[in-house]
């Protein structure tokens, strides 16, 4: 694998919290990450694959990016955000007890890929779909992100709440499919489907635009609106949501199943018609 590949890496002595990965797979990856003694990654519950014997592993409240003295009430606000966006109120965290090297490994649960970001080279936040996160070094937060447009809220395909990831170590998100990644300019402008916008940094301006005229809203099965990114910024682009995948195999089990294009609306039904569903 070359050097300068992305999807492996290797640790940097002067940086202190960084960690050793590598990617494995195509459609089904997995990323194992190399610990030194001390060290911890922090796992999406449920995403855990094996590890090596002198790794802990520890079920804490929250995202356990805190350093272990916020308090219960501090725990308790870390695990409600996560709630909020979907995710489990606990994460698992994996710490290296012992000398020398240990793995530990997390899969994505669909197929697709795991993109690796380090964030204190994106500006120290990335903001994501609520069931993004997969892993990540031990200090990055998992927050929130609210829409504050309205309109963006209602039909904007991940409602108003998304995933913010803080912070300036590594973090492991999954994406479905092909993974395309875009880098706006300035004032440059992309329009994407709702459900295949996977990630974008926030100096990224996210609104919506109408799919076109009534012809096009009616019979041409992708809703009534794209999204609308401006730069500057990175964006990031799946091809396969886990939500149309969901719907294509429902499609074909069930004898009332059919299309669902859109991967989610606050307006239930009603939004699932505007969204072309």
């Amino acid at each position: 694998m070359a050097p300068n590949s992305p999807w492996q890496h290797n640790r940097s002595a002067s940086v202190a919290d960084d960690v050793d990965f590598s990617i494995r797979g195509h459609e089904l990856q997995f990323v194992e990450i190399e610990l030194d003694p001390g060290e911890s990654a922090v796992g999406e519950a449920g995403a855990f694959v094996w590890k090596d014997a002198a790794i802990d592993m520890t079920t804490v409240f929250g995202d356990g990016s805190d350093s272990g003295d916020t308090g219960f009430m501090g725990k308790l606000l870390g695990a409600g955000k996560r709630l909020i966006t979907g995710a489990s109120l606990f994460t698992t965290v994996f710490t290296h007890r012992g000398q020398g090297k240990a793995r530990v490994a997390f899969a994505a649960p669909i197929p697709g890929a795991i993109l690796p970001i380090r964030l204190a080279e994106i500006g120290g936040t990335l903001i994501c779909q609520k069931d993004s996160f997969l892993c990540a070094a031990r200090g990055v937060s998992i927050g929130i992100a609210f829409q504050r447009r309205i309109m963006t809220g209602l039909f904007g395909g991940e409602g108003f709440v998304m995933q913010r990831l803080d912070g300036d170590g590594w973090v492991f998100v999954q994406m479905g499919g092909t993974l395309v990644e875009r880098e706006l300019a300035p004032g440059e402008q992309l329009h994407v489907d709702t459900g295949c916008l996977a990630a974008y940094t926030p100096s990224v301006e996210f609104d919506l635009v109408t799919a076109g005229g009534v012809k096009s809203v009616l019979f041409g099965g992708e809703g009534l609106f794209f999204a609308r990114l401006t730069g500057p910024g990175k964006v990031w682009i799946q091809s396969l949501p886990f939500a149309r995948l969901a719907a294509r195999i429902a499609a074909a089990a069930l004898p009332a199943g059919g299309q669902n294009r859109g991967e989610g609306s606050v307006l239930g039904p009603l939004g699932q018609f505007i969204d072309g569903n």
